[in-house]
């Protein structure tokens, strides 16, 4: 099975990845991990990325697809697997398209999951992180023990840049002119299955496991 995730920051799609990986027993893959592997690895990719990312420019949609079509060809995807960060745009949907297709495979569904803007504000804006260790809290779903400490190393814990409520509607608004059309692309071939992600993260994946017939 081969799914794409979509959904606005704070919509809990890293989460349901790993959930669904576990379930289906297929890889889960995103952009930041390849990043990483490629770096770990020390290849030319690699190399192209950690340039960019010292000179604070953005990574290439060139680049990104040469990751892709790298990762896709590994033993390990046979079975299936979950794209999580990729595709960001129809551009780099229809390098997938191509992709897929020069492999013989195809895409199953295009999950969406769909969260009110308010309700993404109040979790990422209760979130706090620890400056130490990278644990992170959320003010009132899970508070560490003492307020405002961290439970780990006793660090006091910050509200991120990112997670400034003004600053999350940025990215809302941001998320929300870059994919929606990358989501109409997908619903035009009639792939898209939206997943009310208001609920626990539990309720959520058997929500998404119907869907998908599971």
């Amino acid at each position: 099975m081969i799914l794409i995730l979509l959904g606005p920051p704070g919509a809990g799609k890293g989460t349901q990845a790993k959930l669904l990986a576990t379930e289906l027993r297929i890889p889960h893959i995103s952009t930041g991990d390849m990043f990483r592997d490629h770096k770990a690895r020390g290849t030319e990719i690699g190399r192209q990325i950690q340039a960019i990312m010292d000179s604070g420019g953005l990574v290439t949609d060139e680049i990104t697809n040469a990751m892709v079509k790298d990762r896709l060809s590994r033993p390990d995807v046979a079975p299936g697997f979950i794209l999580d960060g990729y595709p960001r745009t129809t551009a780099q949907a229809e390098v997938l398209e191509g992709l897929l297709r020069a492999l013989g495979r195809s895409l199953d569904r295009v999950l969406s999951y769909e969260v009110p803007e308010a309700a993404v504000v109040d979790r990422i804006g209760g979130r706090r992180s620890c400056p130490k260790c990278g644990a992170v809290y959320h003010v009132t779903a899970s508070p560490p023990k003492a307020a405002g400490l961290c439970d780990r190393d006793g660090a006091a814990l910050v509200l991120r840049e990112d997670d400034r409520p003004e600053n999350v509607k940025k990215r809302m608004q941001e998320y929300a002119a870059k994919t929606a059309p990358l989501k109409r692309f997908y619903q035009d071939r009639g792939q898209v299955a939206e997943v009310d992600a208001t609920r626990s993260p539990e309720a959520i994946l058997a929500a998404t496991l119907r869907l998908l017939g599971r």
